[in-house]
């Protein structure tokens, strides 16, 4: 992989050094006392701020989110890189070179040209978790997921892997809201379906409904 000829990216090295220059002597005490665990709630606040960015198409607040969202990349990245060699350093070079080999890895058909093509999108999700299950071995069910997601992707989540492997385990069979949400989501993942954008798209659709009834109903003040 060599510099593009037209110099994009080298405004992410300005990046790392001005990271670097907050969390260095001189810089900003507040950057210097984060940990990964204090930024924890920043992260997911940005990731959910481009979230709603993408939901408006909102091209200048999406490219100002990503900004945001690289920040956090940027900022744990430098943390690591200050833990000695002993306990796991590592900087924002590991972590692009590591995404760069999982890229590369897991595209034959794009790098390696005598991979064979891939002709449809569905074709390259089943070779991608045919290249992680090699590189891993065999994968659990539990393998790879996020449990500090919300919860309805989860149980999504957990029925898309089930689905997968052919696990036939009943979900939770009483009647509590938590109980009959959960079999409704974990359904949906076992269809490939995704129930956390679903439910987020009816709430925000509610949420519209929602105020033009009180525009309509109610008193202003």
């Amino acid at each position: 992989m060599s510099t593009r000829p037209d110099g994009t990216g080298r405004r992410l090295l300005d990046a790392v050094e001005v990271m670097d220059r907050l969390r260095s002597p001189g810089g900003c005490p507040w950057d210097a006392e984060q940990t990964h665990a204090t930024l924890l709630r920043y992260l997911i606040e940005e990731c959910y701020e481009l979230v709603e960015a993408v939901e408006h198409d909102d091209v200048t607040a999406i490219r100002e989110e990503l900004g945001d969202v690289l920040l956090q990349v940027l900022f744990h990245a430098r943390i690591a890189a200050e833990r000695p060699a002993d306990q796991g350093r590592f900087d924002i070079d590991d972590v692009a070179a590591e995404l760069v080999d999982k890229l590369v890895r897991r595209h034959p058909h794009v790098f390696d040209a005598g991979s064979g093509p891939v002709w449809t999108a569905t074709d390259q999700q089943r070779r991608w978790d045919e290249l992680k299950r090699a590189e891993h071995g065999r994968a659990g069910v539990l393998d790879g997921v996020a449990f500090g997601q919300p919860a309805t992707a989860l149980a999504g989540k957990l029925g898309s892997r089930a689905a997968k492997l052919g696990l036939a385990v009943e979900p939770p069979a009483g009647e509590t809201p938590a109980e009959v949400l959960f079999r409704i989501a974990y359904a949906a993942g076992a269809r490939g379906e995704d129930p956390e954008s679903a439910l987020r798209a009816v709430a925000l659709s509610h949420a519209g409904a929602l105020a033009a009834a009180e525009e309509t109903t109610l008193p202003r003040g």
